[in-house]
């Protein structure tokens, strides 16, 4: 006589409760996996800017320590003490913000001091603080001599991104050079955003 383990039915039975555990297995499995790839809170999470201008241009680099040592003439123009991300324009406002892209790297900035001066005239419309110009380019910056080390030139072309405006006078829109005294005045009319938003790290 057969057994009960042993007859169609109970076979047929056997099978769907083992597909029901594989079943049960396999969404256990796929939750686990699902909890494990939650972004917590120290994950880096993809934050989403405006962007209110961008444009490329010929860059230089500073550093005003206040020492006098490479003719400047005190703290930079917004009142902070010199540092790295500090950026100066002819013709932004002060506290405008953004990043500079050059050859894939990424670097942010906010506009704290007026320059160049003479060069913006040559379309050099930004001046980088020495330790990001440093960064972006593989050089080496000197905090004895002022001066950026292992690069040979002294202007870069960058791509730059404004993605806040300083709430000051100056001309919210693609730099002018210094001498055109856009630094003094407020501009009412900034410039259209090209686009809606955009996502940093990209």
């Amino acid at each position: 006589m057969p057994s009960f383990f042993t007859t169609p039915k109970c076979r047929i039975m056997s099978s769907i409760i083992g597909a029901a555990l594989m079943c049960g297995a396999t969404v256990g499995t796929c939750a686990t996996a699902q909890a494990s790839i939650k972004p917590t809170g120290t994950d880096k999470t993809r934050l989403v800017e405006p962007i209110l201008l961008k444009g490329s241009t010929k860059a230089s680099y500073f550093w005003d320590d206040s020492s006098g040592r490479m003719g400047d003439t005190g703290l930079p123009a917004i009142g902070k003490p010199m540092q790295k991300g500090l950026f100066a324009s002819p013709s932004w406002p002060l506290g405008t913000e953004g990043y500079v892209i050059y050859k894939g790297k990424k670097a942010p900035f906010f506009i704290g001091d007026r320059g160049p001066g003479i060069p913006s005239e040559s379309g050099v419309m930004l001046d980088i603080d020495g330790k990001t110009f440093a960064e972006l380019t593989g050089g080496n910056f000197s905090d004895t001599s002022l001066m950026v080390t292992g690069f040979d030139a002294g202007h870069i072309k960058v791509d730059y991104v404004i993605t806040k405006w300083g709430s000051g006078p100056g001309k919210k829109n693609r730099p002018v050079p210094f001498s055109a005294g856009a630094w003094g005045v407020y501009d009412k009319n900034p410039a259209k955003p090209p686009v809606a938003l955009a996502s940093l790290g990209d």
